[in-house]
């Protein structure tokens, strides 16, 4: 990781805006006292993020829609996203909906946003196919979009997120390096459809190609503790003692529920457990041992509203935005304790 704050232009720096009280900020890395992307971006990343505009000058109406607030990266972005623009961008004016997972009621969320005339959309979609339409509508309006976290079918103005794909190539690997090339790995899987559930999938199959280590398993945890719980204990007594090596799952809280129930079930000494995301919970686990390792996904809310912020100053922005993700185990946890990705 290279632990640093973006350098932006002088103009960056300048702007005399309001503050938001500390006590507002509830997420794990707070706005900071500069408009700059997270540290979790590179310098490619940074120079991307150069808003060469005042910021006290940029005026406009941005949509933020999620696909849900009930998971922690939804509930932190939220909020930050808003946050941050009140103390550094003050004429942006932010809205934000939250689509608890559901498709359909997203789609009309966003419908009610152009509705309003929103000129910039930010969006991570609940499923890829079924917010093309109304993302191509957003665009054939003069809606600028961003997509931030999930992807979307079809054109966008850029994506801002880190590599799905590696992530999952990275636990591939660290699996098949734990497992010294050989054994059985249960798959917990997010919600179908979405398209870090595809892309973390089929970065782990690329990640463990050409191995002996096999996927037994795959079942669907929807993102969720409860449902990580459920399908862990259905999994810990489909696959007996011996049979399962290691768990991947596609994301922390998932990941929390499968180590309770490998925990009840007594099996902690036998399987190695694997996920994605770096929140600050999972690295504690990490520290403790109960965690194998998870792979870091930073929050992606201060580079969408920077991006935000070139758009509506009428700046090019590039097309994809990436921020730095990285296999976070007990040899370097401790570079991340007190600084999460999450």
């Amino acid at each position: 990781m290279k632990a640093r704050l973006a350098v932006l232009s002088l103009a960056l720096l300048a702007a005399g805006c309001t503050t938001v009280p500390h006590e507002e900020i509830s997420v794990t890395e707070e706005l900071g006292d500069r408009l700059a992307p997270s540290v979790y971006c590179d310098a490619e990343c940074q120079g991307q993020l150069v808003l060469h505009a005042d910021p006290s000058t940029v005026r406009c109406s941005v949509g933020v829609s999620w696909n849900s607030t009930a998971f922690p990266y939804g509930a932190k972005t939220t909020q930050m996203f808003p946050d941050f623009a009140r103390k550094f961008l003050p004429g942006m004016k932010v809205s934000v909906a939250d689509a608890q997972g559901d498709a359909g009621a997203q789609v009309n969320q966003v419908s009610d946003m152009l509705a309003k005339g929103v000129e910039v959309l930010v969006i991570s979609p609940q499923d890829t196919a079924a917010l093309r339409g109304i993302v191509a509508r957003a665009t054939q309006s003069g809606v600028k979009v961003i997509t931030a976290d999930r992807q979307v079918d079809g054109d966008v103005s850029s994506y801002i997120g880190s590599d799905n794909i590696e992530a999952g190539v990275t636990d591939g690997k660290a699996v098949v390096q734990a497992l010294g090339g050989h054994g059985g790995v249960v798959e917990l899987s997010g919600s179908l459809g979405a398209s870090p559930t595809i892309t973390r999938g089929a970065g782990f199959r690329q990640g463990i190609a050409g191995s002996g280590v096999r996927i037994i398993a795959t079942q669907t945890a929807n993102y969720k503790r409860a449902d990580g719980l459920k399908v862990m204990e259905d999994l810990l007594q489909r696959f007996p003692h011996g049979q399962i090596q290691a768990v991947y799952s596609h994301n922390d809280q998932m990941t929390f529920g499968a180590l309770q129930a490998i925990r009840e079930a007594g099996r902690q000494n036998e399987i190695k457990v694997f996920s994605v995301d770096g929140e600050a919970d999972a690295l504690k686990r990490i520290s403790a041992g109960s965690l194998t390792a998870t792979v870091g996904y930073p929050l992606v809310a201060k580079e969408a509203a920077i991006a935000a912020a070139k758009l509506c100053a009428g700046e090019p922005l590039a097309p994809r935005i990436k921020l730095e993700s990285t296999l976070i185990d007990r040899a370097n946890v401790e570079q991340f304790l007190g600084r999460p990705p999450q």
